[in-house]
């Protein structure tokens, strides 16, 4: 039964809090200081929301100009709102885990099932209008229309008079339209409203934009283009490739040859010929199929795909036997020094790995390295050349890199188990190897086979150390890919996006997800082992 002096009691702590709870709210909300900068910084928001609405509108992405508005009012809603304290907290947090992680992950999916690449970039529109442009030759009879180059911005265009005196503007993506304020000297149009003339000097300086610029003459492409050889006078092209909108296909006039759309992101004729550059198109899951059935891929992708794990889990069993050592070692009471051995234990760990590693790159120079040249007399030991000495030197300084982690985790292990326990084992005639195999390393897996798992994941996808000391190399000359004998999956994955003459963003993200999963599925049967060493607990 609750008493009258308990229930006041009670009543004056819940009102007590309530009123702590709304002091927290009215500082978090209420004062000038935080509504300033609560408006500051909403306004620093809502002018990127704007700015990625317009830029996201030109492209006719209107799902995304949905989701942005959508956040940015949620946003503004949940600041705005003298309540919500817990989301004011919560909500930077998850943007920047949605913009940096969630999007990241789904946009490389999206990639990984398309045919984005080299050739493959655009729209078909664009496609159309770069294909039509780079076949356009002169019209014998054209006439010839007076022109001046403006600019705004770096984007050129040709502002032209046409033969009935009108003033006509375009781009290199843009037809000509008419410009009704444009200023004319002598019949010819010289100014148009928001763009800046070239003076024939800017002309001369810039001589290969100029001539290189082709102005369509109309939205149809088959209407041909505008081009200038002096800045001055213009004359019409007309490209030898016809396209047919409502056919779907392009027709190529000097040949005859006919290229359809047949639903692989470019035009291609019935002997198989392909008209390049294409578009972007869905692929469904033909990266993968080609990532492992590709003969010309899947033999790099198998050796490079063992030798990641064989990167990484050497690295992993080799870092935490020394790092155990060396804190077993350090961990001796009776040592004196032990706080300088301990700094000076740490120092590689404290320097950033990509200038360690250009150091070690330098060290291991087969010509003039420190290492042949010192320590091993003027020997030509090809560190960095030989691919099976390529393989063990990227061990020797991704170890001499990561030892320190494990011997700071193992230590900090180690000093957390208590001393009883080693104390009633030796008294009742335990051996020390006795003692560390059965009480100390148990109770040290229990805290450190998950940092182990995690040491495996960032080893696995250790590009820094690979692409700083090798390069990935020495390249393979055999791969139909530009792939080197200690590329990792990673760095191979980098290769293929980002170097050599085509560049295969769909293969590359399907290569990313085909990684995610063999590390997913490597770490969840990891922990699930590892829940066994709870027991000791």
């Amino acid at each position: 039964m609750i008493t009258e002096t308990e229930r006041v009691t009670t009543d004056g702590r819940r009102a007590r809090r309530l009123q702590t709870a709304q002091g927290i709210a009215d500082e978090a909300g209420g004062s000038l200081r935080s509504l300033v900068v609560k408006l500051v910084l909403l306004g620093i928001v809502d002018a990127i929301a704007v700015y990625a609405v317009l830029v996201l509108a030109s492209f006719a992405e209107w799902g995304m100009v949905a989701i942005v508005v959508a956040v940015a009012a949620l946003v503004n809603w949940i600041y705005f709102s003298r309540r919500r304290l817990p989301a004011k907290y919560l909500t930077p947090g998850v943007l920047f885990l949605a913009v940096f992680q969630v999007f990241v992950l789904l946009y490389t999916g999206y990639v990984g099932f398309t045919n984005y690449g080299t050739g493959h970039n655009g729209s078909k529109e664009q496609a159309v209008s770069a294909l039509t442009a780079s076949a356009l030759a002169r019209v014998p009879d054209s006439p010839v229309y007076p022109v001046s180059v403006v600019e705004s911005g770096d984007e050129l265009g040709l502002l032209v008079t046409s033969a009935s005196g009108e003033a006509l503007l375009g781009t290199a993506e843009d037809p000509l339209e008419t410009v009704p304020d444009a200023v004319f000297d002598g019949g010819t149009a010289v100014e148009a409203p928001g763009w800046e003339t070239l003076q024939f000097a800017d002309v001369l300086e810039r001589q290969g934009e100029v001539t290189e610029l082709a102005v369509p003459f109309s939205a149809d492409p088959n209407d041909g283009a505008l081009r200038t050889p002096d800045g001055q006078s213009a004359y019409r092209y007309v490209s030898s490739i016809e396209y047919d909108e409502a056919a779907g296909s392009i027709t190529d006039t000097s040949t005859g040859v006919v290229y359809r759309d047949i639903g692989t992101g470019a035009f291609t004729s019935d002997a198989g010929e392909e008209l390049l550059p294409g578009w972007k198109v869905a692929v469904g899951f033909d990266n993968f199929a080609k990532a492992v059935t590709d003969q010309r891929l899947a033999g790099p992708l198998v050796y490079v795909t063992l030798w990641t794990f064989a990167f990484a889990l050497i690295t992993v069993a080799v870092t935490f036997a020394i790092g155990l050592f060396l804190a077993i070692t350090f961990n001796n009471r009776r040592m004196r020094g032990r706080r300088i051995y301990r700094s000076l234990l740490i120092l590689p760990y404290a320097i950033p790995s990509f200038l360690s590693a250009l150091v070690w790159a330098g060290m291991m120079n087969q010509s003039f390295g420190f290492l042949n040249q010192v320590i091993f007399g003027g020997a030509s030991i090809p560190w960095l050349t030989d691919p099976w000495m390529a393989k063990l030197s990227v061990l020797i300084v991704n170890i001499w890199l990561g030892f320190p982690y494990m011997f700071l985790v193992c230590t900090g292990a180690l000093q957390s188990i208590p001393d009883e326990l080693q104390e009633a084992a030796t008294v009742d005639g335990a051996k020390p190897w006795e003692v560390f195999r059965l009480i100390k390393l148990p109770l040290l897996l229990v805290s450190i086979a998950p940092l182990l798992i995690s040491s495996f994941a960032f080893n696995f996808n250790n590009f820094n150390i690979v692409y700083m000391l090798t390069d990935g190399g020495p390249r393979d000359s055999s791969a139909a890919i530009p792939v080197g004998h200690t590329d990792i999956l990673i760095s191979m994955v980098y290769k293929v996006a980002f170097t050599g003459q085509t560049r295969d963003y769909g293969l590359a993200s399907a290569y990313t997800i085909i990684i995610f999963v063999i590390v997913a599925v490597i770490s969840v049967i990891a922990f699930r082992r590892t829940k066994s060493l709870e027991e000791l607990n």
